[in-house]
């Protein structure tokens, strides 16, 4: 899988409004979004066939049993009303598999919401980089129906559309900025919550076997621009962890300081650090 950015997001953001939204993009290739959603598309194309198909042979079915009664002098009451429940089958089954599939894709939007800010330990960034590209003017002459669910945000977004719209692979920006600015903190259930909290209670969104134990500190970073701005060094390294931790390395840090990356692919026990020599435990 990979991860495309546009120069127009390139030219509008800053550098901790892309670090969130290439988090968020990350985010669902971590959590195999490409392949759930993939193998929703084939759902969805499977039930159109049948009901296509099932309908046309209810149908033709009905239509042959109903030449048989009329010879025989029998009523044709029931294949009537077979002939209207295939035409209901036919039109509502695709309609409620379309509507399934939007349903999933929203939900797996609001876990990379949350993923980000998870991997960022900063909700602000990606806040921010969702306000700047809600206000955008700019549409995308490349984006289709097929590859909208592949976007930050929806590509045919419309004025006005509310939390209810149930044609969007996209939520409402407003309604993920309220969540991302209303966190306490950058977990999973810091996230729940704070959907929880813009929705007015009810059910959450973050699965529950998703939703860590423990509070991930919110990040003290700031946008650019603002005062206090994290030097170079200090970007560099919160850029650093955040890629190792994606790639599965394991993070020892040692009395003297050092942080020793251990690959996913280390099969000893036990590693040294270069810089003391102590023996770790992996």
């Amino acid at each position: 899988a990979s991860v495309a950015i546009t120069s127009g997001l390139l030219q509008k953001l800053n550098r901790d409004e892309l670090q969130g939204v290439i988090a968020h993009e990350i985010s669902h290739i971590k959590n195999r979004d490409v392949l759930l959603m993939t193998m929703c598309s084939i759902l969805l194309g499977t039930i159109v066939i049948l009901a296509w198909y099932g309908s046309r042979i209810m149908i033709f079915g009905s239509m042959t049993g109903s030449r048989r009664s009329s010879s025989s002098g029998g009523g044709g009451q029931a294949q009537i009303i077979i002939l209207v429940v295939s035409l209901v089958f036919m039109i509502l089954a695709p309609i409620m598999a379309q509507l399934i599939y939007f349903a999933i894709s929203r939900k797996r939007e609001y876990l990379a919401d949350a993923s980000a800010a998870l991997y960022t330990r900063y909700p602000e960034g990606l806040a921010s980089a969702l306000e700047k590209l809600g206000t955008s003017t700019g549409q995308l002459k490349s984006a289709n129906k097929a590859t909208a669910p592949m976007y930050i945000i929806n590509p045919f977004r419309k004025k006005g559309m509310k939390a209810s719209d149930l044609s969007s692979t996209h939520p409402p920006i407003s309604e993920r900025i309220r969540i991302l600015r209303a966190m306490a903190g950058a977990s999973f259930n810091d996230y729940d919550q704070a959907y929880r909290q813009v929705h007015h209670g009810g059910t959450g969104v973050i699965p529950a076997a998703s939703i860590a134990a423990g509070t991930v500190p919110l990040a003290t970073v700031k946008l650019e621009g603002e005062a206090g701005e994290p030097n170079e060094i200090q970007r560099a390294r919160e850029t650093s962890d955040v890629m190792w931790r994606l790639s599965n390395y394991n993070t020892i840090t040692c009395d003297c300081g050092a942080k020793l990356r251990v690959p996913p692919t280390f099969k000893k026990r036990q590693i040294r650090c270069p810089h003391c020599g102590r023996t770790h435990q992996v």
